[in-house]
């Protein structure tokens, strides 16, 4: 009889474990996140003033708590009292201790904000259809305020790179080449077109700091060589001795001889071959005029990377004369024409020709 009464205790104990058991697994599961597989955005804009029950009230309508008054609960428990005002992105699969952190610190998240990519070697007129197209500006916004002269005088007495020369009235876009490509976050489509050159400009200052010293002396030069090389280049190494091949060309006074310049001085799209009236068209930026003889283009002909950049600074000297590309991007280098001529018939007869 003893035996048996020594039971109650056991059985006392395992009915308590079980009701903890109980508990807990309900505590986890009013707590824990709603669908652990679900990590779609959830957008919930939590105005000033808004009360913590109201709060509650938002994140069950959102299907992101299982229970209001446990989150109510979970909050006196905690004491926390600081939630603040902001847009979050939620998800389902965040529990309620995730989310409250998150209403604690606040969010940057902007539902209206504006991510524009500027890819390197690009023309400015791409750049323009681009802010059109994200932007409450149109095209025509952009190209009138990069041709406006007394705005150009303006940036140029704030930025070291920039120079009188770009005011020359045979250049087609002052800035062209001058505006650094890369991911640019705005905080709404109002953003004007000055705001988005200037942010531009300011990290094209940021990616020309450490060329500085040998820049300043001229760096309409070195900007113009950039974006020629960026084009006519695939990569650091063969840009810089692209360069070095240029300026063996102007060193003896001979036409750099650059496709790139004549489709930007047509002002055409590169997407097919050129005839010969339109190589010797007669331009300023068209390198393959016999006019253009030991000249550089009046200006620079597309955005430029920092590879290019370092290619138009550092360029890797070498006794060539003529490169030529196959349309796999192998360039070839050689020192008389008889050469060059014989690599391209090459090319063509491999069938690796880029047109």
């Amino acid at each position: 009889m003893k035996k048996k009464k020594k039971a109650k205790p056991l059985l006392f104990i395992l009915i308590i474990a079980f009701l903890l058991i109980i508990i807990g697994g309900t505590i986890l599961f009013l707590t824990g996140p709603v669908n652990a597989f679900d990590k779609k955005d959830v957008e919930v804009q939590i105005n000033s003033g808004t009360s913590s029950d109201k709060i509650g009230d938002i994140l069950k309508e959102k299907g992101l708590i299982r229970s209001k008054s446990v989150f109510k609960l979970y909050l006196k428990i905690k004491k926390v009292n600081n939630l603040k005002a902001s847009t979050y992105l939620f998800n389902k699969s965040m529990n309620l201790d995730s989310i409250i952190k998150k209403l604690q610190e606040g969010s940057e998240y902007n539902p209206n904000l504006v991510v524009i990519t500027f890819k390197e070697g690009k023309r400015i007129t791409d750049y323009a259809k681009l802010i059109d197209s994200k932007t409450n500006n149109s095209y025509d916004d952009v190209i009138n305020t990069i041709s406006d002269k007394d705005y150009i005088s303006e940036l140029i007495s704030k930025y070291w790179f920039l120079t009188d020369d770009i005011l020359d009235s045979n250049i087609y876009y002052p800035l062209e080449g001058y505006l650094a490509p890369e991911t640019y976050h705005f905080d709404n489509k109002d953003v004007t077109v000055k705001e988005i050159i200037e942010t531009m400009l300011k990290q094209e200052e940021k990616h020309l700091e450490k060329y500085k010293s040998k820049m300043s002396s001229n760096p309409h030069y070195y900007i113009t060589m950039a974006s020629i090389v960026e084009l006519e280049g695939t990569n650091t190494e063969n840009r810089k001795m692209i360069v070095g091949i240029f300026e063996n060309r102007l060193n003896i006074r001979m036409n750099l001889g650059s496709d790139v310049t004549t489709y930007y001085g047509l002002q055409v799209a590169m997407t097919s071959d050129l005839n010969s009236e339109q190589f010797s068209s007669d331009n300023m930026y068209n390198t393959r005029n016999p006019k253009m003889s030991g000249k550089m283009p009046i200006g620079p002909i597309c955005s430029i990377s920092e590879s290019s950049i370092e290619a138009s600074v550092n360029p890797t000297k070498n006794d060539y004369l003529y490169f030529v590309a196959d349309k796999k991007g192998k360039i070839y280098y050689t020192k008389t024409l008889a050469e060059h001529n014989q690599k391209i018939t090459e090319i063509k007869n491999n069938g690796d020709w880029i047109w």
